[in-house]
C-alpha cells in the first residue's frame, strides 16, 4: 500500500506564535514531525504551508515543501491545493498529519493509512482511542466520538459524547463501567479525489460551531471510519507547557511509539 503523508503548517498561533520553528531538542518542530512521517514508510512527504519562514526552515534540512494559498480556512483546504498542484492521481492515499504532532508514532500514520485503503467506501479514515478520565471526556480541547456498528462515524464533539443518562445523574467524578467513550485522533487519510471535492464543500454550521473541519464532511453526507488506534498517540503541542513536555521526551529519547496520550 502506498501513501503520501503532507503536514500543514501555519506561523500564527494563539498561544504558541511560530509553533513549527520552535526549536525541541536541537531541531524546529516541524523537522520532527517530518522524520515521523518518513518512518513512517510515506511514499512521499510534504510539509504544506504559507509562511516564507517555514518554507526556509523545511528547505535548510531537505524537506520538500509546498507554498500554498494564506486563505484556507483548514488544513484540509490547504491539502486540497497541495494534490492539485502536485497532480496526485484521485486514487492516491494522502495522510493529514498535523505540524505540531512531533511525538506522533509512526505506526499510526500507517495504520490511518491502512484504514483507508481497506474502507472502501469510506471517504476519509482517521482514528481514535479510549478515554480513560473524566477530565479527558469533559474537557473542550479533547474532541469526542461515536461511531455506529461498523466503525463509520455518527458525530464529533467538544462535548462529552455519549452522555450516560442515568450514570451521570448521579456523579459526574467517574466514568460510567462499559460506557466507551472515545476521543479522536488528529490523523486523517483521504484520496485525493475527495481532497479536491472537500474544498468545494460549503462549510456547515455544526463545523462553525463546534471548529471542528471533519464535521463538513458528516453535513455533507460523506463517510468518516474511524479504527481504534493500535497504541496510544503521542503529545501534541499546542501551549509552552506542551512543548517542555514534548522537549523533555525527545531529549531522554523515548520510543515515539510509547508516549503517553495527551490529556
Amino acid at each position: 500500500m502506498e501513501f503520501h503523508v503532507v503536514i500543514p503548517a501555519r506561523y500564527a498561533s494563539e498561544r504558541l506564535p511560530g509553533k513549527p520553528l520552535r526549536e525541541i531538542a536541537g531541531k524546529p518542530m516541524i523537522q520532527h514531525v517530518y522524520e515521523c512521517a518518513v518512518a513512517a514508510g510515506a511514499a512521499g512527504v510534504i510539509v504544506a504551508t504559507d509562511d516564507a519562514r517555514i518554507e526556509q526552515a523545511v528547505a535548510a534540512f531537505g524537506g520538500d515543501v509546498c507554498m500554498t494559498a494564506a486563505t484556507h480556512r483548514s488544513g484540509s483546504e490547504r491539502l486540497a491545493e497541495v494534490v492539485t498542484q502536485r497532480g496526485y492521481p484521485d486514487d492516491q492515499v494522502i495522510v493529514n498529519l498535523q505540524g505540531d504532532e512531533p511525538l506522533m508514532p509512526p505506526a499510526l500514520v500507517r495504520q490511518v493509512a491502512q484504514n483507508l485503503h481497506v474502507n472502501r467506501k469510506a471517504d476519509l479514515a482517521t482514528l481514535c482511542f479510549p478515554v480513560h478520565s473524566t477530565s479527558e471526556l469533559f474537557d473542550p480541547h479533547v474532541v469526542k466520538v461515536v461511531f455506529d456498528a461498523g466503525g463509520y462515524a455518527l458525530y464529533f464533539s467538544r462535548a462529552p459524547v455519549p452522555w450516560d443518562r442515568d450514570a451521570f445523574a448521579s456523579t459526574t467524578d467517574k466514568l460510567p463501567e462499559g460506557c466507551g467513550h472515545y476521543r479522536h485522533v488528529g490523523l486523517y487519510a483521504y484520496r485525493a479525489g475527495y481532497l479536491k471535492r472537500y474544498a468545494t464543500l460549503s462549510p456547515s454550521p455544526l463545523e462553525k460551531l463546534e471548529s471542528l473541519e471533519q464535521l463538513r464532511v458528516l453535513w455533507h453526507g460523506g463517510e468518516i471510519h474511524v479504527a481504534v488506534a493500535e497504541s496510544p498517540p503521542g503529545h501534541g503541542v499546542d501551549t509552552p507547557a506542551d512543548l517542555n513536555s514534548v522537549a523533555v521526551a525527545l531529549e531522554k529519547r523515548i520510543p515515539l511509539d510509547r508516549q503517553a496520550p495527551s490529556l
